[in-house]
């Protein structure tokens, strides 16, 4: 950053080198400087010096600017300082010359002289401008104070741009300064003053690199700026304070060093292997070596008195190094630049610098380098760090950098992550961390490695302990061992499966052993910070778990991360790691939710097709080498089966897959190839080797890494054979004549690797080389091996063992695993790296258990509100991809976590009996045990509102997870805590709520008394255990109750069970079979005392504050309703719901029915409605049938109860409301009409019974049939007698009214029920009336004969009027009267094809006047059935006569006629009243005077059939009316002739 100056430039240049003089003349060395040196800034020009000290000005080659040449100096060659003046400053003169002539004093006042004229100084020569201050600085005779005033001045002119980019020659300068200030020498002070200078270089060397000359710089400049600094950080002498400061110098500078690599990538496109080459080329001559003894820079002081000044130490190298490599002094002790065109020459600095700078950072990490302390160590980690985070993906396109990272900084790193020291531990982490997370594309193997040993050393072999109260079922799915564990993969080629046994590994460093807490701290944040790189977990998945020979780390890390945050993982580690593995494990949760909504491209769609079939494969390799390890053979049989070895009776095709596998065991693999039964399979093992031009050690070397030797000679000689035999198959080597020889020279390795590494072997000496060869002579067809050749064989077995799978334990394990995983990383190709989320399902579908197991068991130990709204969130986003992505699995295992939690998922029904409904100004709340429990219980509160929070909107994703939501609900409903939140559909119209349960009692809190204490809650205990009855809720209970309250208003049911009437019958069908599956039991059927609604009643309402009134009979359970209610309004939504879900749900209803008898009424009646509801909407697929249905409803036994009778009279009304095919089976079944006469007698269904009646037979169009018509003549005569139950209260008003007594204002005449009765009962005579328009189409439709079909259809007609006419009710036995009267003067009664209908007198009209002459009929109504009786005669004289001419044909027509006076005479004579005395006479006398006017009834002499009429007549008569005929036929009786036409019609 520049800093603007309002100070003229030149006097503040002018000022410094004053500053700096000053400083010197103080100094005993400069004290007799001459006048001449102050004054030498006076306006003299420079021709005018003839004594100037200045060494040489190099022509100036800066360009024009603003048409003026650039300020320079014009000092020749003739006016250079005299040879004379050349010794070095320090020293005295010769021949007696003075010290004011020092060239260091002489060249500030030639720049002062210089700067006299200067109008820009940016315009002066850049390097003439600092000359003077360069010399200060590498002068070794000058102090701390001053070389620090000389780089104070310079560090000025930087800060106020008086060097800028346009300064002239300015790379000259820069290159001169960064000499300069690496070269720095003094002479050495006090430890104080030294440091301060060493600050300001620090200082300086940090404004050049990121001011304006920066990008100037060469490589060798940097490389030299570099080293200086990093000389600083290793000086064990400088004090800390020092090195820290340094330390972050070179931070700095290194983010401004390695951020220059973008900006070469940026301009040198397509250049970058050129770049690359040129590096190559100039590495050899760029070698930093930073110092790191104290010698170099401060010197200890010399005590010699003569020669006070001490020579400060160099601040780069040793003095050797830096006098090869500084610019060459002149004698003066000026720097003399090697020639005028090196501004031109300078490169500025690319890659060769930052590749050398980054292998020095790497050298210093070498953990076998004694000659780096451990806080050397720490520093370069720390600048590492910060490199790869300014330009670590930058890194990766340079080879010659990403090399240094794959090898050396890889191996180093894994080394020092195994370090006990903490700092060396951390930074370690940190930096592995960086780099993976910046370059792990390139570093496949190397992230696996890392990964693996951090998994080995935190995941924890000890189970999850046991704690009270949570349920173990919650946490399941977190795994006890990690797959790196179970089953280590191979190292390298060879395919071993474990490279160290488990002791070993801990102690080389391989596995992770037992780690101090804070190490453990910090690798679990390492980790942490992996995982919260958003597509991390994903390309792990991708890379490693869907990758055959590779581990599954992702579900490792998974698995970690889910077991450490468990709590008791603090116990081995510290506090802080399981809320850091909460946080990483969450974060991982989070990035795969937010990247839900991302569409992934077409390529990672094919992608993830092709890793699903990688993922399979690797099961089947897994199981199957899993299988080849214990028994071979079955191994083998099960790959051949599942397709991973194509030809198990090919030997090639085997050897390939057993030599490829990494999974299967080396020993067991060693077992197998040695059986002579699987020759054919070694050889063929043997040849996918390739021997040519090695040596039989290194061939045997590389085949023993593949399996391990069996321990049976004759089995090794077997292999030993086949490898011999192989090694000579294509050439034999010069050194070796034969296989034979090959054979006893293998044989001889083996056992001299067996001799010089084997432990066990220590008192004896072992083989040398002479021994070796000793044992070996005559043993190479005859002659001997050539010594040379045993010779590098013995060296190469000595110094590096051949070593076995499962046996190396040696020093150089960790080296040889490297080298070979280096040989396997040259071909596996790079990292995929994930930008999408086509992977997410399957890598969530694979690690779910453990996060949602770890989200639990969290969520039931936190006591933080921090973690609980971290787990929630938690909980809501792993629901929401288990969502999004059909993991329905993960989706009922999350709802099943949550509903434990919430207590209120129980399989057993909560006890109910102490239920009790508190009534508090006008709101009612039930308070239950479940109740209270809840709201006692934070937690459970909680999670009942995030699991129907998760419920909302994913409800199509649920399947098995509905066995817990059902129970919740259930559990809420019955104890009153929820309504059923259906919407009411058309079907349900007219049928009440589901009646709750009563409660054991009802209080009514405004009863009690205001005071409250002991004395009065001891008082209500006693009372109420003295009355039998449960204690009143304490106010905590009731406050308890009201959160509970409030935590189900929280969860928005009503939103739920809208979503779910709207879920598609796939769905669906998971929740119905839930649902049923509720059902109880037919054997065991739930005992529950129903509460009373205020529309239906089912049991008498408990008393206010205590008083119960218990019900007998089957107990009801609401649950029951509720669950076959939801379920049919589920399937009743749609046609698809009806077609996919009615049948199992009618088979359930009809289940329930079957066992009525152990049901309440009110079950048994809402069951009938809900399946009728489903026959109705199912008639069209024919799932249900109608006469099965009727028939199971007709053997309910309690049908006449009001609670049954109600909703089952609407099921049947709502089937046969509209006509089609459902209402013509009903309605023909005998079984409905039997039901149908059931239910008449019940005051809630008569009205609907009617009503369906009325439909029948009067609606449009009619359904009266031969099949149900004589059941609705019965069941609509049966309302009309209904209504005879009202003849007393009608009998009392008219005794009343005849005794003249006024009605009181306050008695009605009627109650409304009776007036609905009366009228429902005159409208079913009506409605048999017109039954008779319909008798005529029955007949001629009917198969019957004509004289059986009259009977069968007029009988009933008339039976029915006739008992109506005896109804006590007067309205509906006149309306019988006058429906008889039309029914029998009908013309469609009578035929002249038989006589059955003359049987209207004896069947009808007879029976009708008799029944009215009884005493009892007569009494049921005194008055109204006098003039019933009058009625009865006229019509049976009306009858008569409008059939009188039919009648006449008849045989019976004399017999007819006499039974109807006989009748007339029981009428004349019953005594009962004055009417009948009046009304049958005349009616008599219109009769027989019709008849005489037909000449029916005529007087003798007339036939013999007409005289018997006349003279039974007159018999008949004279007995009641015994002046009538005289009356009619008066002439008659005097003469005996009958009267004319006119005399009768006269009478």
């Amino acid at each position: 950053m520049t800093v603007s100056v309002d100070v003229d430039p030149v006097a503040l240049i002018t000022t410094e080198c004053v500053t700096v003089t000053s400083a010197m003349r103080k100094h005993a060395k400069w004290a007799h400087s001459s006048v001449s040196a102050i004054l030498s800034g006076s306006a003299t020009s420079s021709e005018d010096s003839l004594y100037s000290s200045w060494p040489y000005s190099p022509k100036i080659g800066a360009p024009k600017k603003n048409g003026k040449e650039p300020h320079t100096n014009h000092i020749s060659e003739d006016h250079q300082i005299q040879p004379t003046l050349a010794n070095r400053w320090g020293l005295r003169g010769k021949k007696g010359k003075s010290m004011q002539d020092n060239p260091l004093m002489s060249a500030f006042a030639i720049l002062r002289r210089d700067l006299f004229g200067c109008n820009d100084i940016r315009m002066f020569d850049t390097p003439a401008l600092l000359h003077p201050f360069l010399q200060v600085i590498r002068s070794s005779s000058t102090s701390a104070p001053i070389t620090s005033l000389a780089l104070v001045a310079i560090t000025k002119f930087f800060a106020y741009n008086l060097i800028s980019q346009e300064s002239p020659r300015l790379p000259l300068a820069m290159q001169l300064l960064s000499s300069a200030i690496t070269h720095c020498r003094f002479e050495a002070s006090d430890s104080a003053a030294d440091e301060i200078v060493l600050l300001r270089i620090l200082k300086l060397m940090e404004g050049m690199l990121s001011g304006p000359g920066g990008d100037l710089l060469s490589d060798e400049s940097v490389c030299e700026m570099m080293e200086t600094g990093l000389s600083m950080c290793c000086q064990v002498r400088l004090s800390e304070l020092l090195r820290r400061s340094a330390e972050m110098s070179m931070v700095s500078m290194c983010q401004i060093i390695f951020e220059r690599l973008k900006q070469l990538e940026a301009h040198a496109t397509g250049e970058l292997q050129r770049l690359e080459d040129t590096t190559n080329e100039n590495s050899s001559a760029m070698k930093m070596n930073p110092t790191v003894n104290g010698n170099n820079i401060t010197s200890p002081q010399q005590t010699n008195q003569e020669t006070p000044e001490i020579v400060g130490g160099d601040a780069v190298s040793p003095a050797s190094d830096a006098n090869q490599r500084e610019p060459q002094e002149s004698e003066t002790g000026s720097v003399v630049p090697e020639n005028n065109q090196r501004s031109e020459s300078i490169r500025p600095y690319s890659l060769p610098s930052i590749r050398e700078l980054f292998r020095v950072l790497v050298f210093l990490l070498d953990p076998h380098d004694n000659q780096h302390t451990d806080a050397m160590r720490v520093m370069a980690l720390r600048i590492i760090d910060v490199a790869l985070e300014v330009a670590g993906p930058s890194i990766t396109k340079h080879p010659s950098l990403s090399n240094l990272a794959k090898d050396q900084l890889c191996r180093y790193l894994l080394q020092l992550v195994r370090s006990d020291n903490m700092a060396i531990l951390q930074e370690s982490l940190r930096v592995t961390g960086t780099l993976m997370a910046t370059c792990r594309e390139m570093l496949k193997l190397q992230q696996e490695l890392f990964l693996s040993y951090l998994v080995a050393c935190l995941h924890p072999r000890v189970e999850i302990p046991r704690e009270v109260g949570i349920d173990p079922s919650l946490y399941e799915g977190v795994f006890q061992t990690p797959n790196v564990v179970r089953k280590p993969p191979s190292q390298a080629n060879s395919g071993r499966s474990t490279p160290v046994p488990v002791k070993d590994r801990q102690r080389l460093g391989l596995e992770g052993g037992s780690r101090k807490p804070d190490a453990r701290e910090a690798m679990v944040e390492s980790v942490g910070a992996l995982a919260r790189i958003p597509t991390f977990m994903a390309e792990l998945y991708i890379n490693y778990d869907c990758e055959t020979d590779q581990m599954d780390l992702c579900a490792d890390m998974v698995g970690l991360l889910s077991r450490n945050a468990f709590p008791d993982s603090a116990t081995w580690s510290t506090t802080n790691v399981p809320p850091l593995c909460l946080d990483a494990l969450l974060s991982h949760v989070t990035f795969v939710f937010d990247r839900l909504d991302k569409l992934p491209s077409a390529a990672d769609v094919n992608k993830r097709e092709l890793l699903r079939d990688q993922k399979s494969r690797k099961k089947i390799i897994t199981t199957g080498t899993t299988k080849f390890n214990e028994k071979p053979k079955a191994g083998i049989a099960y790959l051949s089966a599942q397709g991973a070895i194509e030809d198990p009776s090919d030997p090639q095709c085997l050897a390939s897959f057993l030599k490829g596998t990494t999974r299967i065991s080396k020993k067991v693999l060693g077992d197998y190839l040695s059986k002579q039964e699987n020759e054919r399979v070694l050889t063929a093992f043997m040849e996918s080797f390739d021997f040519s031009s090695k040596r039989v050690d290194e061939a045997l070397r590389e085949l023993l890494e593949t399996f391990r030797l069996p321990g049976e000679s004759q089995l090794i000689e077997r292999i030993i054979t086949v490898f011999s035999e192989k090694y000579c198959a294509r050439s034999t080597p010069e050194e070796v004549a034969d296989k034979d020889a090959v054979y006893i020279l293998t044989y001889a390795i083996i056992m001299l690797n067996t001799d010089q590494h084997n432990p066990n072997i220590k008192s004896q000496p072992r083989m040398s080389a002479e021994d070796f060869a000793r044992n070996l002579r005559g043993t190479n067809n005859g002659k001997d091996f050539a010594p040379t050749y045993l010779q590098d064989i013995f060296n190469s077995i000595k110094e590096h063992e051949i070593i076995l799978p499962d046996e190396h334990d040696n020093k150089h394990a960790f080296n040889y695993a490297w080298k070979e995983l280096l040989l396997k990383a040259r071909g596996a190709s790079d990292m995929t790296m994930c930008k999408s989320n086509a992977f997410d399902s399957d890598m969530f579908s694979a690690t779910w258990k453990p996060v949602i197991a770890t989200l639990s068991f969290v969520f039931l130990s936190a006591s933080d509100e921090a973690v609980f709204t971290r787990v929630v969130t938690g909980f809501n986003q792993c629901a929401s991809i288990a969502a999004a992505y059909g993991l329905t699995e993960a989706l009922d295992h999350i709802i099943y976590c949550l509903s434990s939690i919430s207590t209120l998922a129980i399989a057993a029904r909560p006890n109910t009996a102490l239920n009790t409904e508190v009534q508090v100004e006008g709101h009612r709340v039930m308070v239950s045990e479940l109740a209270v429990k809840l709201g006692r219980d934070f937690k459970a509160q909680l999670a009942t509102v995030v699991l129907f929070r998760i419920i909302t909107g994913n409800e199509n994703s649920i399947r098995k997870g509905w066995a817990h939501i059902v129970r919740i609900w259930l559990n809420l409903f019955a104890n009153s805590l929820v309504p059923p939140y259906f919407e009411t559909p058309a079907f349900k119209v007219g049928i009440p709520p589901i009646p709750l349960e009563s409660p054991a009692q009802v209080i009514e809190r405004s009863q009690k008394q205001s005071e409250t204490g002991i004395f009065q809650a001891f008082t209500s205990y006693l009372s109420s255990y003295a009355t039998d009855e449960p204690p009143e809720p304490s106010e905590e209970e009731l406050e308890s109750t009201l959160c509970t309250v409030d935590c189900i208003n929280s969860c928005y049911l009503g939103d739920l069970f809208k979503n779910i009437s709207q879920m598609s019958t796939s769905s669906l069908s998971a929740l119905i079979s839930t649902l049923l599956e509720q059902l109880p039991e037919e054997s065991a059927p739930t005992v529950i005392v129903v509460k009373p609604d205020q529309q239906d009643s089912l049991a008498a309402p408990g008393a206010s504050n205590g008083q119960v009134t218990k019900v007998r009979g089957p107990k009801y359970d609401p649950i029951i309703v509720y669950i076959l209610e939801l379920a049919t309004t589920l399937a009743l939504r749609d046609e698809d719901t009806i077609q996919g879900l009615a049948q199992s749900i009618g088979e359930s209803l009809q289940s329930t029915i079957r066992s009525a008898s152990k049901h309440h009424p009110v079950v048994v009646g809402r069951t009938t409605f809900y399946l009728l509801s489903l026959l109705h909407a199912s008639q069209d697929h024919s799932l249900i049938r109608a006469p099965v249905v009727l028939h199971s409803i007709s053997s309910i036994k309690v049908l006449m109860s009001d609670s049954c009778a109600g909703p089952l009279v609407s099921g049947l009304q709502l089937c046969v409301k509209q006509p089609g095919p459902l209402r013509r089976e009903m309605i023909s079944s005998p079984d409905f009409w039997s039901i149908l006469r059931l239910l008449g007698g019940s005051k809630a269904a008569d009205s609907k019974v009617f009503d369906i009646l009325e439909d029948i037979v009067a609606g449009t169009p009619p359904a009266v049939s031969a099949d149900n018509y004589i059941p609705i003549v019965d069941l609509l005569s049966r309302f009309a007698s209904s209504a005879k139950v009202k003849g007393p209260s009608e009998q009392r008003l008219e005794g009343q009214t005849r005794r003249g007594k006024p009605l009181k204002k306050s008695q009605p005449t009627r109650s409304a029920t009776e007036k609905d009765l009366i009228q429902r009962g005159s409208k079913a005579v009506i409605l048999i009336s017109q039954l008779t328009g319909r008798i005529q189409g029955l007949i001629e439709q009917s198969h019957l004969e004509t004289t059986e079909a009259w009977t069968t259809y007029w009988s009933p007609i008339f039976g029915a009027l006739s008992h109506q006419c005896l109804n006590p009710c007067r309205e509906i036995r006149q309306q019988a009267v006058s429906s008889l009267q039309r029914s029998l003067l009908s013309p469609e009664l009578t035929s002249t094809d038989h006589n059955e209908w003359t049987s209207i007198f004896g069947e009808v009209l007879f029976p009708l006047i008799v029944e009215l002459l009884k005493p009892e009929i007569f009494q049921s109504d005194p008055v109204g059935m006098s003039e019933t009786r009058v009625q009865a005669a006229t019509l049976l004289c009306k009858v008569f006569l409008h059939y009188l001419v039919l009648l006449s044909e008849w045989g019976g027509m004399l017999d007819l006629w006499l039974r109807i006076l006989d009748i007339m005479d029981r009428l004349m004579n019953s005594g009962q009243g004055d009417n009948l005395e009046e009304a049958v006479p005349e009616s008599l006398k219109n009769v027989i005077l019709v008849m005489s006017s037909g000449d029916l009834l005529s007087p003798p002499p007339q036939s013999k059939e007409k005289e018997v009429l006349w003279i039974e007549t007159c018999k008949r008569l004279d007995r009641f009316l015994p002046d009538l005929m005289m009356e009619l036929f008066p002439k008659t009786e005097a003469s005996g002739k009958a009267p004319s036409a006119a005399e009768i019609s006269s009478a």
